[in-house]
């Protein structure tokens, strides 16, 4: 049991690449953290700090021992929803908060058909109804998507294909969620609290390149691919469900600038960053000789 004032946070989806940065930051403000994984062996790549705790959403019973004495939790939810796990939370810990996506935000990138969302939806309504004292956190784009989608093209110094690269997006940096997500798991004052998190600018896809091209100093040359040949390179990788939804949100998006908040300035009191500053940072991740990316 821990013996400071501050009882832990428990940290699902603790080695993704959100829930990782909010161990960071909660350790930064002294805060007691306990990680939830899958694999002991994951715990290899957490602080030493850190309480480290085996289970899985969907086996409800293997989440008890780190639950107890917990105060709140960052939620991740890929799973199936189970009413049996939010109960579970309910009657151990105070506050979760939980990152959902913005599948209530009347734009029209994120009004497409998306199984996604409708899981989210799912599990927002078994939180409300335990009466926990929740924050619901939405990310729109991450800027770090375009390291999955664009960083074999970039590394091998071929043109990047890419279908609607005019449509906007005004990508996220993972570090700004992460922040907004400690912050609302360990201060007071966010309770009920729904925030979109957003960056700070609209920019077409075929900008975002630019920028990246920028960050590595070297233009990198772009070009429209079809949907359909975008659905053909992504079969076996993605689920067709979400290569549906992508193209459907690009398609809505182009014409219409980026959906933006304040919220990650309202709640850390800084700007968000730009793709820009997030593109110089991750520059390595887009040349050859990185590794690990």
């Amino acid at each position: 049991m821990n013996q400071t004032d501050t009882p832990p946070v428990l940290v699902t989806g603790a080695t993704g690449r959100v829930g990782r940065v909010v161990i960071d930051q909660l350790l930064d403000a002294g805060v007691p953290v306990r990680a939830l994984t899958h694999r002991s062996e994951a715990a290899a790549t957490l602080p030493a700090k850190v309480e480290v705790f085996t289970g899985d959403l969907t086996v409800p019973e293997s989440l008890d021992p780190a639950l107890d004495g917990a105060g709140a939790v960052f939620l991740v939810w890929t799973a199936p929803p189970q009413t049996s796990v939010v109960e579970r939370l309910a009657a151990h810990v105070r506050r979760v908060v939980f990152l959902s996506s913005p599948h209530q935000t009347p734009h029209p990138f994120f009004q497409q058909p998306n199984p996604m969302a409708v899981l989210h939806a799912d599990i927002e309504r078994l939180i409300a109804a335990t009466g926990l004292e929740s924050t619901i956190i939405r990310p729109g784009m991450f800027a770090s998507n375009s390291l999955a989608w664009w960083v074999p093209a970039i590394r091998a110094g071929e043109v990047l294909r890419w279908p609607y690269g005019a449509a906007e997006t005004a990508p996220v940096d993972d570090r700004d969620v992460a922040a907004v997500a400690a912050r609302t798991l360990y201060q007071d004052g966010y309770a009920g609290g729904d925030y979109v998190l957003t960056g700070p600018e609209s920019l077409t896809q075929a900008a975002q390149v630019d920028v990246i091209g920028d960050a590595l100093g070297r233009r990198i040359a772009f070009e429209e691919m079809t949907p359909d040949e975008f659905r053909s390179l992504s079969e076996g990788t993605a689920p067709s469900s979400v290569v549906d939804m992508l193209l459907a949100a690009w398609s809505a998006a182009v014409g219409q600038p980026a959906y933006i908040t304040t919220a990650v300035a309202d709640i850390l009191g800084t700007a968000p960053r730009t793709f820009r500053q997030w593109a110089a940072d991750h520059a390595a991740a887009f040349t050859e000789s990185s590794e690990g990316s």
